[in-house]
């Protein structure tokens, strides 16, 4: 007797759902992005959606006073928030959620606290530069003693907040799933792994690094050679990352450039000045070169401090990142099973 032979199973279609949804490493990195910038967003939009409704008040473009305790909880809870975020992603990638930069390795702290070092330094020279130039003008000591001490350690506290919400929001899970992103669509582009990995990585630093200095455009008294600044500073950082494979040292300079300005010098940063801040000054001259009310990122000094800081990175930051492949220069560990073989 004989059987008729069996068809063999259809090869599944290339636009199959789990082919749109899912590849080999999982869910497709852009899938990814966006469960993450929804987790991200949702309460910031809920945010304007009910000032929206509210009764609105017309609120005049004026240097904010800022205050060390209200600043200090909103940009903790905000990086608790991202780091919440952040852990919700690891778990569906089954990552660690430190993976995204915040390695607790050997040298972690000494790392961070060399940025903070050259941080202070940075800003130091920068308002060097302005004051033997006139162009800042000193007008007084308002802290004294105790008190001085109290008031720079409470600043000192909010502004590593914001050097770990700032950095790891944008330099965290968000450049790391941007740059999966750039990979996807370059590796068919490229016939090198290792070259697509790193025009992918400078392509998202880039897009990434535009959105972090248009943020800024919110800041009352921000101009546009501030916006440059914050850009410049996000390109800076990403190549910080790049070099050293985690964020420390970035959170280290970001904490303390921003602790500089406004607490010890007290400057405006990004058009807000300080309260409670140590010296007291106010711009002078043109506004192109003071910065005017937008502070010491708003003069065109500025500049040529963000050029001393890329050669300060590259003569001593080895590059230390952690390869992921015998072809892959990305600089997170782990990333194997994030790279499909269908990207290669």
């Amino acid at each position: 007797m004989s059987y008729p032979l069996r068809e063999p199973p259809p090869e599944e279609s290339a636009t199959t759902p789990a082919s749109v949804f899912a590849n080999d490493a999982g869910l497709r990195p852009w899938w990814r992005l966006l469960l993450y910038l929804a987790i991200v967003l949702t309460p910031w939009l809920l945010m304007k959606l009910a000032e929206h409704m509210a009764v609105a008040t017309a609120q005049p473009q004026v240097i904010q006073q800022l205050s060390p305790v209200v600043e200090g909880i909103e940009e903790w809870m905000q990086f608790g928030y991202i780091f919440f975020a952040t852990w919700i992603m690891s778990r569906i990638e089954d990552r660690d959620v430190f993976d995204y930069g915040l390695q607790p390795a050997r040298g972690s702290v000494r790392r961070g606290l060399l940025g903070a070092v050259w941080g202070l330094l940075c800003m130091s020279l920068l308002i060097l530069m302005l004051w033997s130039t006139h162009h800042l003008v000193f007008t007084g000591i308002l802290q004294h003693g105790a008190g001085a001490a109290l008031k720079g350690a409470a600043w000192a506290f909010t502004f590593i907040g914001v050097g770990l919400f700032e950095e790891f929001f944008f330099r965290g899970y968000l450049l790391y799933i941007v740059t999966l992103c750039f990979v996807d669509l370059l590796r068919r582009r490229f016939t090198r792994a290792s070259s697509a990995d790193t025009a992918a990585f400078w392509c998202a630093a880039v897009f990434i690094s535009f959105a972090f200095g248009f943020v800024h455009s919110a800041n009352p008294g921000e101009s546009p050679i501030g916006l440059v600044c914050a850009g410049l500073a996000g390109l800076v950082f990403a190549f910080t990352l790049w070099r050293t494979g985690s964020l420390w040292w970035a959170i280290g300079f970001h904490a303390a450039w921003d602790w500089a300005q406004s607490f010890l010098f007290g400057v405006a940063d990004s058009g807000g000045v300080s309260a409670g801040r140590l010296l007291s000054s106010r711009p002078q001259g043109s506004a192109l070169m003071s910065g005017g009310s937008t502070g010491p990122e708003g003069s065109l000094f500025v500049l040529a401090i963000m050029l001393l800081i890329t050669l300060i990175v590259v003569t001593t930051l080895r590059r230390s990142g952690t390869p992921v492949s015998g072809t892959s220069v990305l600089p997170w560990p782990h990333m194997e099973k994030d790279l499909a073989p269908e990207v290669h």
